[in-house]
């Protein structure tokens, strides 16, 4: 197996061999010569792994001289662009394996005699990886450069839609050829070609590390309900998804094995306690094939970069289209839970002015003192409001229509890749006004196969430098600091320290009390001054202060009602 490229337009074509002249074609008349595959048809869908046998069958009208013959499989990766005269095309052999023919297969002298049939079998084997020196690119990452040694599968030639452009495709075929040497020149003398179809096999992904540099995607969103548009705000409305699992194809490509189920979280914030979560009214979805093809190598993800990149010396191109996949069914509304939260108003702090706060049940004084007088809030005292968050979850199944369009693996070749995505469209209800939310998911599409590691298999784990877009693992799904996956939420979330969020919430929501100190406090702390005043001289400092303090609070007891003991202040 190879690499090599070749860069074509109209007007010349590169080839190692040269083309027959109109002399040639006389002196060889036209012979017949096929690949006879075995267990084979025209729809036939190759895989990893998957032999690819049969024969090669020759018959000539006369006898031809020959030096030798070979019988290849090949994989070809090809796009082309319109040029100002011509169009520009590049290709790039990614594979290329050569069967090797034994001398005894060969008549002696080397001469296929007219009328008499030659069989020569050929067997080869689909890889389930391209060697290194299918892409020998300078300046790619660990990342990029595991896909590009990965096999894309066949593109553009499907019975059925595979969304692709005329722009890009993957080609696979097997080719034999008879050969004659004259001297330096080498000539074919018959050639013929057959295409097959390819579908590799390909292992599940990590999640993608979705940035807001990532244009492609949109993971959460969040919009303001309003009747009308000059109407009072009702609420706003929060959407967020979680990114889900692969869509495993059979090793045809013509069965879906497990279907992703996408979900979304809504948080809806009311501005009034008396107003009701929207109503979601229906629910859409569509996915979108993206093909992003160029001729150069493509030396970074095209779905986590800026794709379009101006001063660029290759030319890049990019196709999408998009199906609609069969409606989602909402047998009843989703459930609304409330999740209570405290909101501070203003910067102030205020005295005990709440009714839920009474200060004789906190005043903590002998009986006989007198109970302290309640405070008059300033102009600057803040108040505490609560409002209620209510949560919903939204399962959507994606069923891929895959009796309609043909559905490749997500794949990162050299100069071509395949993408997809999922649009997820919510329609509400509030209060007679209808709002729609919408969201952009990445959604890979894998094939099952004796290689890959689908589902309930370990994934091998990579190092965190190889790939910093794919930085979760398999098992694990994240969203705003939630686990969705991997492990028990409520376990986890009792097990944690409270974080420094959370104590400067409960510090700042902590009760504050205004006190008039009471007359025994007053005498004790005049007993205090008076001690460290005489004992002292009248100077010292505040932690000596402190000190006298804390012994006249231990030396001199207490009087009052029998049975009384010590109080702490």
């Amino acid at each position: 197996m190879g690499s090599s490229w070749i860069a074509s337009s109209a007007a010349s074509t590169m080839s190692p061999f040269p083309a027959p002249t109109n002399a040639q074609r006389k002196a060889y008349p036209k012979s017949d010569i096929n690949l006879v595959f075995k267990d084979h048809y025209s729809s036939k869908v190759y895989t990893s792994l998957s032999p690819v046998a049969g024969d090669l069958v020759i018959t000539t009208k006369r006898d031809v001289r020959f030096d030798s013959i070979q019988i290849l499989l090949l994989g070809h990766s090809r796009t082309s662009f319109d040029g100002m005269a011509t169009p520009h095309e590049i290709t790039h052999t990614f594979l290329k394996m050569v069967m090797p023919i034994p001398e005894s297969a060969y008549p002696v002298p080397r001469v296929l005699e007219a009328d008499r049939t030659y069989k020569i079998p050929f067997n080869f084997v689909i890889p389930s990886q391209l060697t290194i020196n299918a892409c020998n690119h300078a300046g790619l990452s660990a990342a990029m450069q595991d896909h590009h040694v990965r096999l894309p599968p066949t593109l553009g030639t499907w019975d059925r839609d595979d969304m692709a452009p005329r722009m890009a495709q993957v080609e696979y075929s097997i080719k034999a050829r008879v050969i004659r040497e004259d001297g330096d020149v080498r000539t074919r003398i018959m050639e013929v070609v057959e295409p097959i179809r390819v579908m590799p096999a390909s292992a599940e992904e990590p999640p993608l590390n979705v940035t807001s540099k990532d244009q492609l995607y949109r993971m959460t969103k969040t919009k303001t309900l309003r009747k009308n548009l000059l109407a009072t705000k009702i609420g706003s409305l929060t959407a967020e998804a979680l990114q889900p699992g692969p869509a495993v194809l059979s090793p045809d490509g013509r069965r879906v094995m497990s279907h992703p189920m996408a979900r979304i979280k809504l948080a809806f914030t009311p501005e009034s306690q008396r107003t009701l979560p929207p109503t979601i009214t229906s629910v859409t979805a569509k996915v979108t094939a993206h093909t992003y093809f160029s001729s150069a190598p493509i030396s970074s993800f095209p779905n986590l970069s800026e794709w379009n990149t101006p001063y660029l010396l290759d030319r890049r191109g990019q196709f999408f289209m998009s199906t609609t996949l069969p409606p989602v069914t909402l047998s009843e509304q989703p459930a609304w839970t409330s999740a209570s939260s405290l909101t501070r108003r203003d910067s102030g702090y205020s005295s005990c002015n709440s009714s839920n706060l009474d200060i004789s049940d906190l005043h903590l004084s002998s009986p006989g003192s007198p109970k302290p007088q309640q405070s008059t809030p300033t102009a600057s005292s803040s108040t505490t409001s609560m409002t209620t968050t209510t949560t919903a979850l939204i399962n959507i199944p994606l069923s891929l229509p895959t009796s309609k369009k043909t559905f490749v693996p997500t794949f990162h070749s050299c100069i071509i890749s395949r993408v997809y995505t999922a649009h997820l469209t919510v329609n509400l209800s509030a209060r007679g006004s209808s709002n729609t939310i919408s969201l952009i998911v990445p959604l890979q599409v894998a094939v099952d196969g004796p290689t890959a590691p689908l589902t309930g298999s370990p994934t091998p784990a990579t190092p965190p430098t190889s790939n910093p877009r794919h930085s979760l693992p398999p098992t694990e799904r994240r969203v705003s600091g939630e686990e969705v996956q991997g492990g028990d939420e409520d376990e986890e979330a009792a097990d944690r320290p409270p974080s420094f969020e959370e104590i400067a919430a409960d510090e700042h929501l902590r009760p504050r009390l205004l006190l008039v100190p009471d007359e025994s406090t007053a005498v004790r702390e005049g007993r205090a001054d008076w001690m460290f005043a005489g004992g002292a001289g009248g100077a010292g400092s505040a932690e000596q202060r402190q000190d006298v303090v804390a012994r006249v609070d231990e030396e001199l007891p207490e009087y009052g009602e029998s049975g009384w003991g010590r109080r702490t202040v």
